[in-house]
């Protein structure tokens, strides 16, 4: 069955955007058809993580103010079979965005595609609430500091009153050490069932910075962690990476 993610945080710097690009490729890699959205009206950066600046004409409001077809859109991905995009637009549209027009935008992608997942702008704004509205269920990123897992708090019980009830949680850029916080306590902090963790990586930025994509990086400890995510997504056992669990 198709189904709209909204990848959410209460803050900026959670790595939100790199989880959605990730999950994106990894869901398109295993088969399935995946269009991912940049919501991040006037702050966009999702194309340039998926390295796909160039071959993106279109933007979400052309689709959702009939300037467009979903079909003529959706930019498809130079490298990953099965995966599109839709960037989110370089400023603030002239024409009001309704909640209503971006229902029905939802609703042509789940008829699309078999995941449609929307890279929310951070915090809880017109842009998040856009998306959750039309979410079947949310992840919400966040990293292992106090402030990060408050925000991340407030942000599920803000996805609870767009009625999202399927709420779970990423927390990212986790390390070794002395201060390393258990995930156990994470979960108890933020209230949201765990999804998985994803291992601090300087491939990540690196590849951002090159135009590359971290999926395709066999040695990156992130991009078997958005492989794991997105085999439970799919409703897949899979443990923990080793790296992970030994910091518990």
């Amino acid at each position: 069955m198709a189904e709209i993610i909204c990848i959410a945080s209460g803050k900026g710097g959670t790595g939100k955007t790199s989880l959605s690009a990730g999950l994106s490729c990894s869901l398109a890699k295993m088969g399935h058809s995946v269009l991912v959205v940049d919501m991040d009206i006037g702050l966009r950066n999702l194309d340039l993580v998926l390295g796909i600046t160039e071959h993106a004409l279109f933007d979400f409001t052309d689709v959702l103010l009939s300037r467009a077809t979903l079909k003529e859109a959706a930019t498809p991905h130079p490298e990953i079979e099965g995966l599109f995009f839709l960037a989110a637009p370089l400023g603030i549209p002239e024409d009001e965005i309704t909640t209503e027009a971006f229902l029905t935008f939802a609703a042509e992608a789940k008829e699309t595609y078999d995941f449609c997942i929307l890279d929310c702008p951070a915090g809880i704004g017109d842009g998040f609430r856009q998306a959750a509205c039309a979410a079947d269920r949310a992840i919400v990123v966040a990293t292992p500091d106090q402030t990060s897992l408050r925000d991340a708090q407030m942000t599920r019980f803000a996805l609870m009153e767009q009625g999202v009830e399927d709420v779970q949680l990423v927390v990212n850029r986790i390390s070794r050490g002395v201060h390393a916080m258990p995930i156990d306590e994470i979960i108890d902090r933020t209230g949201i069932r765990f999804l998985g963790a994803v291992p601090e990586d300087r491939t990540v930025i690196a590849a951002a910075n090159r135009g590359e994509l971290v999926i395709a990086k066999p040695r990156s400890a992130a991009a078997k962690a958005y492989q794991n995510i997105a085999q439970r997504v799919l409703g897949v056992g899979v443990p923990l990476l080793r790296r992970v669990r030994s910091i518990r």
